[in-house]
């Protein structure tokens, strides 16, 4: 899509990535980094504002979603977007927890990073620390990635598709690291209610 619509389709990729398609942004930006280094696009900074202007746009209809929408409407329509009751509850979890600081830790996890909008408009976040905590997690996601496609240059594709195998491993430990800790809590608070 990039090679063939250039920013365009870069823009379009990253923008469906952060509204929970499933569209892997951990693959599109070190091949962006590979597009600039092998000449198909013509500006490294560009690529980089670009996918930080898609991922602000993107996480920006997620707030929407959640701020107009509510619970009820996530509930309802969220299994389109692949974003589930049990995924919910994991990142209100992860709000109440980190606050506001929950945007930006977000930014770097798989799956979650595509649809933490909704839960911080749900929340409803203020808008000016919610733009704040999501450009700067953006800037240092996409664009450390698209320097290391960049650096890679044409064999970025081999070392993504490497990373993509551990990071399917990460997100399995995390999974069950929220697993076991909600399981903690739930079992605290029962003891508790008893």
């Amino acid at each position: 899509m990039i090679d063939q619509l250039g920013y365009a389709g870069l823009f379009l990729a990253m923008t469906l990535a952060n509204i929970g398609a499933p569209v892997g942004s951990e693959i599109i930006l070190p091949a962006a980094g590979a597009l600039v280094a092998t000449g198909h696009l013509s500006n490294l900074w560009l690529a980089i504002a670009i996918s930080v202007g898609a991922e602000l746009l993107g996480q920006s209809i997620g707030y929407a979603v959640g701020y107009y929408g509510g619970r009820p409407f996530v509930e309802r329509f969220g299994k389109y977007v692949r974003f589930h009751h049990e995924q919910l509850a994991v990142v209100e979890n992860f709000f109440r927890r980190y606050g506001k600081f929950a945007i930006f830790i977000c930014r770097f996890v798989p799956v979650i990073r595509g649809i933490v909008g909704i839960p911080a408009g749900i929340a409803e976040m203020p808008l000016v620390p919610f733009y704040a905590w999501t450009f700067l997690g953006s800037l240092i996601f996409c664009g450390g990635l698209i320097l290391l496609g960049h650096a890679l240059g044409e064999h970025s594709h081999e070392v993504v598709a490497s990373l993509r195998r551990y990071a399917i491993v990460v997100f399995a430990v995390l999974a069950v690291a929220a697993a076991a800790y909600l399981a903690i809590r739930n079992r605290q608070a029962r003891r508790t209610a008893v």
